[in-house]
């Protein structure tokens, strides 16, 4: 088991960022689809793909003039699948009401999607702030969508936990000098 990074409990802190997929939910998709889709919109562009990974072929589509289709696929699968997506134990802390601090959720989903998923669970009015892959100009690991969240949420960096289920979230939250906490034993894929 991997221990945590934190320095204090969560309830210290002045502010909880979590992931979404993996950590307040299982967002309902087929990932091995939506790459096949995605990689479907490159070979039609007559573009090779850097890779098989969906998240390298996203990071890539604006350099293949495909930013904007790639996007569209991803988040069409993210959106059907947010409405029955199972939720998860941090999911149960917010609806039980056990976060008394500011809440927040910075995720590599699309914005519209956290919204349904959270919608469909009766967590939206226990989150104060969502930021999703597409709501600023750059996605985690870049440190910028976290600190969005953290400065929405009204406190600094350095006073806020980032709660995640993978290793892109744990630099995510290194890189924006923001405390982290793994759900589970550690990290998970992407």
């Amino acid at each position: 088991m991997r221990p945590p990074l934190l320095h204090r409990t969560v309830t210290e802190y002045d502010a909880i960022v979590y992931d979404l997929d993996g950590t307040l939910v299982d967002l309902d998709v087929d990932w091995n689809a939506v790459a096949a889709d995605v990689k479907a919109l490159y070979a039609d562009s007559n573009v090779e793909p850097p890779s098989d990974d969906l998240w390298a072929m996203l990071e890539w589509a604006a350099n293949a003039g495909l930013a904007d289709a790639v996007e569209e696929a991803i988040a069409a699968h993210e959106r059907a699948g947010a409405p029955t997506s199972p939720r998860l134990a941090h999911a149960d802390e917010l609806a039980n009401g056990m976060a008394t601090t500011p809440v927040g959720v910075c995720s590599l989903n699309c914005e519209a999607a956290c919204r349904r998923a959270l919608e469909s669970h009766g967590l939206v009015s226990a989150v104060d702030v969502i930021v999703g892959r597409d709501t600023v100009e750059t996605q985690k690991p870049d440190p910028e969508p976290l600190l969005v969240a953290v400065d929405e949420l009204g406190v600094e960096p350095s006073d806020a936990v980032f709660v995640g289920d993978s290793a892109r979230d744990e630099q995510t939250a290194r890189r924006a000098g923001v405390e982290f906490e793994y759900v589970g034993d550690g990290p998970s894929g992407v």
